[in-house]
């Protein structure tokens, strides 16, 4: 087994949060907790309405609200299945196929056979929760 270069893996970039009614919850975290939107997008490859909203003035992980476009999206069955709250865990990459490779030689299984359309136009891939301690991990490589 290679060694996974430390590099690879920059820094916590989001934490996702599953909700059921995105207006209220984007008020709650904007007008509630004073936080800042810094994106929004519908992702219709992903079945969701999102946005990124970060707290305080510093760069640093954010906060991605989703909520679902429709009763077949990942988010909806998520929010079926658990009900609101914390959905994912992202942590940024330098080469979301690089660590998707080094992973699947360690014996961890990931969601896509390639690596999909995230926010922003980022590149993303999912570790298996059952692989991660009941976690699913998203890795995501921003667009360049």
């Amino acid at each position: 087994m290679s060694a996974l270069p430390a590099d690879l893996f920059e820094c916590i970039d989001h934490v996702g949060i599953a909700v059921p009614d995105y207006d209220a919850a984007l008020s709650f975290y904007t007008d509630v907790l004073g936080m800042t939107v810094t994106h929004e997008e519908t992702n219709e490859d992903q079945g969701v309405r999102e946005a990124m909203v970060a707290p305080g003035s510093q760069p640093g992980a954010a906060l991605q609200i989703l909520a679902p476009l429709t009763p077949e999206s990942t988010i909806a069955k998520f929010l079926d299945r658990s009900g609101p709250g914390l959905q994912q865990l992202a942590y940024r990459v330098r080469s979301v196929d690089e660590v998707s490779a080094a992973l699947r030689e360690r014996g961890l299984r990931l969601l896509y056979d390639e690596p999909r359309r995230g926010t922003a136009g980022s590149r993303i891939n999912f570790v298996h929760p059952k692989d991660a301690g009941g976690v699913l991990v998203e890795l995501v490589e921003p667009a360049r």
